[in-house]
């Protein structure tokens, strides 16, 4: 082939990889006549990935009810970073970020699909600070423990969007808001934590207890949810201010964090609802809601939850 063919061809064949890569961007980013709901996830302990158990059930149940998005973009409290960060491969590895656990936990892999496309989209849409494309950390348990339980063929492409641990309050929950628009083209938003989350005062002996708390740790549950529901979105971002019980259920704030990304997307016409709001072991909870503008069922299902005292250091 002539050098002058050969451009020719390169030229041809750039305009056609372009074309291709334009028409996914479209199919995938057009908009829809319905807008996907938002759900904030208390994940819990590492073994809510491979037991039936009252928390996961409901997790399977929302699957079911909300149908397959176009892909899933979670923000996980176990991706603390410096700067804001997507996954951008097109095969997220499976992490195991936790000690102490059954073999059978290790053993699992969630092998959804990444989405490079959907990564950089997010990147041009965020306006508050420069996201990188990131190539290197797949998905934490924060992710797939809980979307493994809601899509199981690992056939929906999940990404993971960083935290920046340097950031205050009110910076993650601005950041969020930019995120809106993927609502309204088939990507389910998940943040991923536990609002109450105080690892050094687990009540061990008290870890398959149904819906035990401390006092301040059942007062606290009881002022978040009051909170969500009235839309006192400014209250929870300055959760410091909420009184003692805030500095015992938040000694750090990587678990509270995914809830403010979810918060955030909250608009005037969504219903909140909420769902698996039971408190454990004394000192966590795992009070999770929904955003959407057609009412989720939460009923939750009538299942014993299994023995789960295991290491809950990276819970």
């Amino acid at each position: 082939m002539e050098r002058k063919q050969f451009l020719k061809y390169l030229a041809a064949t750039s305009g056609l990889l372009a074309m291709t890569s334009f028409d996914k961007l479209g199919e995938l980013f057009e908009e829809q006549d319905s807008i996907m709901p938002v759900l904030f996830m208390g994940h819990g302990s590492p073994m809510n990935a491979i037991e039936s158990n009252i928390f996961s059930q409901k997790w399977a149940a929302l699957g079911k009810e909300i149908g397959q998005p176009k892909a899933v973009l979670c923000i996980s409290a176990h991706w603390l970073s410096s700067g804001t960060h997507v996954t951008a491969m097109e095969n997220p590895k499976t992490i195991h970020d936790f000690g102490g656990f059954p073999k059978a936990l290790f053993d699992v892999q969630y092998p959804a699909p990444g989405d490079p496309v959907l990564a950089s989209e997010l990147v041009k849409m965020v306006k508050k600070t420069q996201v990188g494309l990131n190539h290197d950390w797949g998905l934490d348990h924060g992710t797939w423990s809980v979307v493994r339980q809601m899509y199981p063929d690992a056939k929906v492409p999940v990404l993971q969007m960083s935290i920046d641990y340097s950031q205050p309050m009110q910076y993650h929950y601005d950041l969020a808001k930019e995120l809106a628009g993927l609502r309204k083209k088939g990507v389910l938003i998940i943040g991923s934590g536990n609002m109450i989350h105080n690892l050094g005062m687990v009540a061990w002996d008290k870890l398959n207890d149904d819906n035990y708390g401390y006092d301040w740790a059942i007062e606290f549950n009881e002022l978040l949810k009051k909170n969500i529901t009235d839309k006192n979105h400014a209250a929870l971002i300055n959760y410091p201010a909420l009184g003692k019980a805030a500095f015992l259920a938040i000694p750090s704030p990587d678990h509270y964090i995914p809830m403010l990304y979810a918060l955030a997307l909250q608009d005037s016409q969504d219903q909140i609802s909420l769902f698996n709001d039971k408190l454990v072991a004394g000192s966590l909870n795992m009070t999770s809601f929904s955003i959407s503008r057609n009412t989720i069922s939460h009923n939750t299902p009538d299942v014993p939850g299994k023995d789960t005292a295991n290491a809950m250091d990276s819970l």
